[in-house]
Parts: C-alpha cells; structure tokens; sequence
C-alpha cells in the first residue's frame, strides 16, 4: 500500500508525475482511496427496441454499418449506423471525429453505451462510449463501472477517467485481503453490520450491484468517523493523563462574597450547572478544555467572572482575551462595576495602552500582584508574561485563529485551565465537540425577562417604513443600530460605504429632532469610546456603524437592529448583531435589509435567522453552508479532510462510531487488547499529528 505509484503497471515517471501534482496520489493506497464519484451499470446489454423516451442510459451490442461524414467545416459531423435483431440507432459525433473515424470499422461488431434521443421519432445517440467486442476487456462487466474525477492535464497524458478506473482495477487485482487488513475489531463490525475493509474497497471500486456499492460506502465512512472519534478520543484521554492542571482546591472568601452579596440578579440553573462542572475539572488535577456554548445575552460573562474569582481564590492569575478594543474595555467596565465592592485588582492591556501604563501592567502581571487581566491580540505578545497564570478565558473565540488562541497556553508554569465563550459555535469548533475533544457546557436558559428578538427580511423598497418604524420606536424612548458591511478588501471603501449610508440615515433622521453616534474602523479608541458612551447614555437615539459593535455592546433601551445589505454578511455575524438588542425587558426587532435581487443561498441564511433566535440550530444550519473545517488544522472552515463522509447528512452515522469509539476507549483506554492492536497500529502508522487538534 506503501509502493510509490510509479511502480504500479500502467504508470511510469511521467504519468507518476502528473498524478502526484493533479489528484495527490503518490501511492498504491492513495489511488485506493480515490473513489469514484459515480458508477455507469455496464452489467445487462439491452435491445435497441427498448429505447423509449423515458431510457436515460443503456448498454446495447450490435454491428456498426454505414459510417459516414457530413457536412464541412464547424457543420461536420460523423454518423453511422447500429443494428441488432430487434433494430437500428443511429450514433453521430460532432468531436473527436478523427479518433473515432480511425476507431470504427464498418461491419465490426462494437459495445456502445450512452443517453439516447430522439430525432423525428427515430432513436439516436450522441457522442456514445464505443469499445470494439474484438478488444480486451470489452465484454459486459461482472459489476458496474466506476466513473473517476479527472483533470485537462491528465486527460492529455491520457489518463481519463476510464484510464484510472483500469489502473485502479489492476491495483485491486495485485492486493488480497493480507495487503488489506482489517482494522475495524470484530465486534464493532457484527454490531454495526459493516462488511470487511477488502470486501468494502472491492465494492466502492467495482460493486456487483448498487446494493454492495452502498454498503461498501457506509463501511468507508463509518471507518473514517471511527478513526476520527478514536484519535480524538486518544488525544483527550492523553491529555487528562499527561496535561497535568493546576489545581484549585478550594472555593474562598472572594468567590463565596461575590456570590452571596454582590450578584446584581440570581443565576439561572444553567449558570449553577456550569459554575458546578468548571469547579469540578479545575479541582481534579487535569488541565480543563471546556467550550461553553450560551446563547447571545445566556449570561457567560457572568460564569467567566466568577471562573476568575474561583482562580484568585486559590491564588492564581487568570486573562481574559476578547476579538475587539471595544468588546475588551465593555468587559473592564462590568467587571469593574461588579467588583468594586471586592479587593480584587483588574486592568486592561489592549494595543492603545500607553508606554507608561503598559509598562505598569506587565510589571504586575509578571510579578503576581494583577489577579485579572482582560485584554485583545495585546495578551499574546511575548512581552507579557504572568507569574503563576492558572485560568484562560477566550471570549467570542472564533474571531481567533487557532495558533493566536495556542499562544495563551505557553504563558503559564503549569499549563493553565482554558475557558472558551462563543455565542454561536463556528463550524470547526462545532466538528471538534462532536468528536469529543472538547468537553462542554451549555447554558440553555436566557435570564428572567428576556423576550425573544424579532426578526424580519425586508427588501430596498420597503425601506420608507423600515425607517418609519424606528422613528415610532424613537418616539417611545428606544434605540436603534443601523449597521453597514465591510468590505474586506478596503478599508477606503468601507468609509466610503459607511459615510455614504451616514448621510442617508441623516436625511431620513435630521438633527436636531434626531442625534446620530457613529463608529467605525478608521476611529482612534477615544473616538470611539466617546461616541459608544453617546449612544449608551441615551444622548444619541441612533447608532451608525460597521460590524465593530458585533460584540461586547450592551445597550438595555435599544429596541430595533437594521442590517444594511444583510446578504453580504455570514450567519454567525448576523446572529451576533442581532444580540446587540434584546437586552433589556422591552420587545426588540432586528430587520434585515437587502437588495431586491438577492441569491438562493443568500435567502437560505437570511431564512434560518428569521425562522429561529436559537444558536444551536444557526450553528447546525452554518456548519451545513460552510462546512467544518479541518479539525488537525489551522483553517476554520472548509472542506473536513473526509474523503466521504459529512458531518451534516451522515449524522446518525456519526452518532454510531462515537459510540462504537467511546465503547472501546471505555474498555481499552490504550487499545492494549489483542482485538484492537491492528486499530492501535493502524493509528500508529499514520501521519503524525500536529499539535493544533488539542486548541479548542
């Protein structure tokens, strides 16, 4: 399975050459794992009096007769003529006539398989595959014929689909069942029902019949899910035996004041369940990997503060890393209110921290006496460095890269406890939990007096009541948000975007009736902040801006949430600005506004947003658009490095090999038992993983 490709017959250096570079097969096993995309059922030869309007594509044998060319130049095409005992066809090429001129031999007898037509009432065939009954290999096959991607390079070095297909039939016929061995132990196979992993490349690659072909692929994917849940399930049982935790042994003064005196409303039940499984991981003297999924205004902040107080209790630092300046100093500004009455020391470190004030952070955070550091990217710099950090708290964690949220882990002794907050799981972390690398906590319950966000797709044409609506809402003593796309490629054209809708809102709201905050991108931090406090002080009624308030603004008295041009944004961003409203006790509404000509899978996101406010079923549903990523990886979406299987429509499959994953691990943590040494060696023999699959 190992042998370079090139020594496969058939191949050579230069066939070889172009493999490796247009498809990535540089092996025997890598040809074996190109799979077909669709197979032609080649297996019955049918009559030419079977042909009816409803025939998609047949399989006939007969004597070719009559072959001819037509016309000239562009209008040239070649014809002849099948017969068999029940009937004529004609077949006709309007390419390729020279190959197939020097192919055809009138009076031999030929297999020809194609969609038939029909022309005046008569049956024809266009373009049909055509092979000589004299050539080998041309008789009907004992089992359907598989159809292989191709390139345009390939194909000119005459490496067709066909041309794989024989390769790849050579290859099965070289390998028995000792160069394919099982991997799968026995027991999962007979739960499962799932035929042995020769039979099942056999069956992808050339199946008797449409029954074994499908159950050949449900084994090649059960075996990729398997092999996933079971790496993934050796990482995590790794990491508990190896990545030792600091250890908080006790819940202290700090946290149990906090609790008892200073919360300014009661957790919910979700909260507790939470708080409780976070102090039983940092407890237990393994390092805790824990996703916490709440939806927009669950109430997270909330467990991450008291999370940090359980860490000063016990005598450690912890940092909180947040995507955006703003969203950093929203987080200092409602820590700092609900720790004034507390003596517990908290800053921020962002990029437009002074050198004077900088230099005093990282002065205390080095030498132990800043319990609480919140901050952006800034925390990442090798110039901050803690003197015993014990607890990690990502905040809005897909706005990271995978490497960035990495760099957080090497800045403690001990390996410290990693926290991470999202509101809607991007795809990557959503694959990650259901495979179990990740343990996870959700809170399902949004505080007491919270009512769902209304939420409406509206078209450019109804924009005059878009804006009559917010002006009633203004009259009752609410705000609103209007929010404008960014265009990534240049920040130029985003101000321009913006100052142009900044002066249409004007038109529609003049001064001094109505006050305008704006922000965007191009602001400095005093900017910015000056303009944010505007807004949520009540001196502005509305609040112009990009997507940099997509988090960490909580403003209770904003009611309404327009999105401009809602179509350029991605499921995950909208449902994060729709979270800007709905804060308080009052109904909101979030209205997405797009052009009148608007995409299908533009109008398949703006549809899931309207149709629900919950994250689980946006994340599902953006999982689904974008795919999950590349679990091993660093990119956080795109194609899983699956070669059949999908998260999304094999999910019941999923569910079984996790189960079938987590039976095993339960009962062989180290796949030490002799039924499961092929699994461990197979494991074993693979690339070696980089470290990344461990970085929630």
């Amino acid at each position: 399975m190992s042998n370079p490709i090139e020594y496969l017959k058939g191949v050579g250096p230069l066939r070889a050459d172009m493999l490796k570079k247009e498809l990535g097969i540089h092996t025997f096993g890598d040809l074996l794992d190109f799979y077909p995309y669709r197979y032609v059922d080649k297996t019955r030869i049918r009559n030419i009096a079977e042909i009816n309007p409803r025939t998609e594509f047949i399989l006939l044998s007969g004597v070719v007769t009559k072959v001819e060319t037509v016309g000239e130049k562009r209008g040239k095409r070649l014809t002849a003529l099948l017969s068999d005992r029940t009937g004529q066809l004609e077949l006709a090429w309007f390419q390729g006539i020279h190959w197939v001129q020097k192919t055809l031999v009138p009076g031999g007898r030929y297999l020809v398989y194609g969609r038939p037509s029909f022309f005046m009432g008569r049956p024809q065939m266009t373009h049909p595959e055509i092979d000589s009954l004299q050539s080998e290999g041309a008789e009907p096959r004992e089992f359907m014929e598989p159809v292989y991607p191709s390139t345009e390079k390939l194909k000119a070095r005459g490496l067709n689909g066909r041309q794989i297909g024989k390769l790849t039939f050579h290859l099965m016929s070289l390998l028995g069942e000792s160069e394919i061995p099982e991997i799968l132990p026995l027991p999962i196979r007979l739960k499962c029902g799932l035929p042995g992993r020769w039979e099942a490349y056999r069956n992808i690659h050339f199946p008797k019949d449409q029954e074994a072909c499908d159950a050949a692929v449900r084994r090649m994917k059960f075996e990729e899910f398997f092999l996933a849940q079971v790496r993934m399930g050796l990482i995590r049982s790794g990491r508990h035996r190896s990545s030792k935790g600091v250890i908080f042994t006790r819940v202290g003064a700090l946290f149990n004041a906090f609790y008892a005196e200073h919360l300014p409303f009661q957790l919910t039940g979700a909260q507790k369940r939470v708080l409780k499984e976070i102090r039983q991981d940092t407890a237990s003297g393994r390092q805790m990997n824990r996703l916490l999924q709440g939806d927009v205004g669950s109430g997270k902040t909330m467990v991450a503060l008291m999370s940090m107080l359980l860490a000063a209790d016990n005598g450690f630092q912890s940092c909180l890393m947040a995507p955006t300046e703003i969203h950093a100093r929203q987080h200092i500004q409602k820590i700092t209110t609900l720790l004034k009455e507390l003596p517990v020391k908290v800053d921020i470190l962002t990029g437009s921290t002074r050198a004077k004030e900088r230099k005093s952070i990282l002065a205390a955070a080095a030498d132990g006496s800043l319990p609480l550091l919140i901050g952006t990217h800034a925390l990442i710099e090798d110039a901050v460095q803690f003197s015993n950090l014990g607890m990690v708290i990502v905040d809005e964690q897909h706005r990271f890269g995978v490497a960035q949220r990495a760099r957080l882990w090497e800045k403690g002794q001990t390996t410290p406890h990693v926290l991470v907050m999202t509101a809607t799981p991007i795809p990557r972390t959503l694959a990650m939990t259901a495979y179990g690398d990740l343990d996870t906590s959700i809170i399902d319950e949004l505080p007491p007096g919270r009512q769902p966000i209304v939420t409406v797709h509206r078209l450019e044409d109804s924009r005059p009541q878009v804006m009559e609506f917010i002006k009633q809402e203004i009259k009752a003593g609410r705000q609103a948000y209007i929010i404008f796309p960014l265009i990534e490629e240049s920040e130029k054209l985003n101000y321009e975007n913006l100052m142009k809708g900044y002066e249409n809102v004007k038109a529609w709201f003049p001064e001094p009736q109505y006050w305008i905050s704006m922000v965007h991108g191009r602001m400095n931090a005093q900017q910015k902040d000056a303009n944010m406090q505007r807004f949520v002080r009540g001196d502005t009624q509305i609040m112009v801006s990009t997507t940099v308030i997509e988090v960490g603004v909580n403003v209770p008295n904003a009611t309404v949430m327009v999105i401009e041009s809602a179509e350029k944004f991605g499921l995950s961003q909208l449902h994060q600005l729709r979270g800007r409203v709905g804060r308080g006790t009052e109904k909101s509404f979030c209205i997405l506004l797009t052009g009148n000509k608007v995409s299908r899978e533009a109008k398949e996101r703006l549809g899931i947003l309207v149709q629900t406010n919950d994250g689980f079923r946006i994340a599902e549903k953006d999982l689904e658009l974008r795919g999950p990523g590349d679990i091993e990886g660093t990119r956080q979406s795109g194609a899983l490095n699956f070669r059949l299987a999908n998260i999304v429509s094999d999910r019941l499959l999923l569910e079984e090999a996790r189960q079938a994953s987590d039976t095993i691990l339960d009962q062989d943590p180290e796949l030490l038992e002799p039924d499961n040494q092929p699994l461990k060696k197979y494991l074993q023999s693979g690339t070696a993983r980089n470290p990344w699959s461990k970085i929630s």
